[in-house]
């Protein structure tokens, strides 16, 4: 396309300074992506995303296969089943964590 206005270097978590080694590098090696807003104060449920099955099962999406006959040769198909699903419903709504394996400092005595 062409040379265009220079792109500002974002700052990644764990990503090595290309600037040196010094204290302040330490510090941006470390920096956390933001914390996710909380929701509205009071806030305790959630409508659910999934699906339950005639059989119980519970996903996203559910998929059924077909035969499809075309020009006498048998194919299968696999095609999004819409029928016979009902909603999850109401969720309680829990708070996201951080995964105990993140690798970062997050409190030093």
């Amino acid at each position: 396309m062409g040379a265009g206005a220079p792109k500002a270097r974002s700052l990644r978590p764990f990503a090595s300074p290309v600037g040196g080694g010094g204290p302040e590098a330490a510090v941006a090696e470390q920096a956390l992506p933001p914390a996710p807003t909380p929701p509205p104060f009071g806030v305790t449920r959630r409508r659910g995303s999934m699906f339950y099955a005639e059989d119980g099962d519970l996903a996203h999406e559910f998929y059924e296969d077909t035969v499809v006959t075309k020009n006498g040769q048998k194919r299968a198909k696999r095609r999004r089943a819409h029928e016979n699903l009902s909603l999850q419903g109401i969720r309680s709504w829990i708070p996201p964590r951080i995964h105990v394996d993140f690798p970062a400092i997050l409190y030093e005595v």
